[in-house]
């Protein structure tokens, strides 16, 4: 009697190979009565179905635990690092890298290793290209569909020396590759994985990581997605904001800013006015992504040309600005804070449209500046609000910031600014003579634990303008 198909189950294909702990085929016409401890003895049939049953449901929970693991991934590094943790294991490999280099030009292009130190991975980048495996696929050239396997380097006659000797410093025998590439996003990359010993992964585990690496490559391809976006959209809002704050005798300014992934509209100036003043500015426009950057930009570059024509008055350079984002984006509104500063006199006069007050850090004294309550531009059919003067001491520092850093704290309105005072209040006295070290010291205290460098929703200002005499 001839034996029974293997059926398919829940989706599996019959025919892809069998897994490697699935026993011998029996031989055709054998018995199924034989005894079960006789290591001759013949297997019936329905003992190989289950056996081969076993095995794919094995390598499917495999293949399931190891996707959900990338799929957690958020980032392109962790994502990397974790397709080449997978690899190692499912091809039986101690060391791997994988080379980043999308075909599109547009980069970011970049080599992760595991279990490679960048110098070893330095040792690796020296030899020619063509001769290794990974390299000929970053150039382009035919590649089978099981990957490129390398299974004795030393046994190769046509090994390139270079290749021999850095194989022979790092310890490695054997290697295999595998391109990262997919039909939308084209050829993203490729990633090999190192054998101490001669050795080449067997039919089921060349299957098994095959499948994992095309989905891993979805998965990376969404990622570059997003980190080019990151990337343009941080490009785009630094190019927004000064690119060197200005030398004014007796002041010394320092900047901090922080932008969420998305992109937000917390903005800063200041810049050189006529009469050796200073215009100093920070604010904030409602929404985040390019509309708001972009907002920002036409925000700030309009501010500067109100604040050349009328900087002495305050109070006017913010009409002008709340009549120009009434006029031309109505769904829009803003915080803003101008003052007029005059450095030789450590005089500043300013004003405010719905935003936090500045915060005086001296010796003697740290001390929020008294404004008076007004509304967002943008919020009143004609938005007005006195200004105010007050004069800094010598060696004072005035610090300025967008309420981003009040919000990323998590603490209610009074709690935020007790903690922001209380962190500008307990700048060490060694530090207080260097705004970028009160700026540093602030926004570390205020955002401990990496909360100043993590991603968010609010963006993050610092304005610290010092006064030396």
């Amino acid at each position: 009697m001839n034996a029974p198909h293997a059926a398919k189950v829940a989706g599996i294909d019959s025919t892809v190979p069998s897994p490697a702990h699935t026993v011998a085929s029996a031989a055709a016409g054998t018995s199924p009565a034989a005894p079960p401890n006789d290591p001759g003895a013949p297997v019936a049939p329905g003992a190989l179905l289950q056996d081969r049953l076993a095995g794919w449901v094995s390598d499917l929970t495999t293949l399931h635990e190891l996707t959900e693991r990338l799929a957690r991934t958020d980032s392109l590094a962790e994502a990397l690092q974790e397709l080449l943790r997978a690899g190692a294991a499912l091809v039986g490999a101690r060391r791997g890298l994988v080379v980043l280099e999308p075909g599109d030009g547009l980069g970011p292009d970049s080599t992760i290793g595991l279990g490679l130190a960048r110098a070893d991975l330095g040792h690796i980048e020296t030899v020619p290209r063509s001769s290794l495996s990974y390299g000929r696929i970053l150039e382009g050239l035919p590649v089978a569909e099981g990957g490129i396997a390398e299974p004795d380097l030393f046994a190769e006659e046509g090994l390139d020396p270079r290749h021999r000797e850095v194989a022979a410093r790092l310890g490695y025998a054997a290697s295999y590759a595998l391109p990262l590439s997919t039909e939308r996003a084209g050829r993203l990359g490729a990633a090999v994985w190192l054998y101490d010993e001669p050795a080449e992964p067997r039919e089921r585990q060349r299957h098994l990581v095959g499948l994992y690496a095309r989905y891993a490559t979805e998965h990376l391809a969404r990622l570059l997605e997003t980190e080019r976006t990151r990337t343009r959209m941080a490009t785009m809002a630094e190019e927004l904001l000064p690119s060197r704050l200005p030398r004014v005798p007796g002041v010394r300014l320092a900047a901090r800013r922080r932008t969420g992934p998305r992109g937000g509209g917390d903005w800063y100036d200041a810049l050189p006015l006529p009469d050796a003043a200073l215009g100093l500015a920070v604010g904030s426009v409602t929404g985040c992504g390019p509309s708001a950057v972009a907002a920002t930009g036409r925000l700030r570059a309009s501010l500067r040309a109100y604040a050349v024509m009328e900087g002495e008055d305050p109070v006017a350079v913010l009409s002008d600005l709340e009549l120009l984002l009434r006029l031309t984006e109505p769904a829009r509104s803003a915080t803003a804070l101008f003052g007029y500063c005059e450095p030789a006199l450590r005089r500043i006069t300013l004003a405010g449209a719905g935003h936090s007050p500045p915060l005086l850090i001296g010796e003697r004294r740290t001390e929020f500046v008294e404004t008076s309550v007004s509304a967002p531009l943008g919020m009143l059919a004609c938005w007005e609000a006195p200004s105010v003067e007050f004069q800094a001491a010598p060696g004072e520092t005035v610090l300025l910031y967008t309420d981003g850093l009040l919000h990323r704290t998590g603490d209610p309105t009074d709690r935020a600014f007790a903690r922001l005072h209380a962190a500008a209040a307990g700048v060490p006295r060694a530090k207080r003579h260097d705004p970028d070290a009160v700026a540093d010291h602030v926004l570390r205290t205020v955002l401990p634990d990496g909360a100043d460098e993590a991603d968010s929703e609010e963006d993050v200002v610092l304005l610290a303008v010092r006064f030396d005499r």
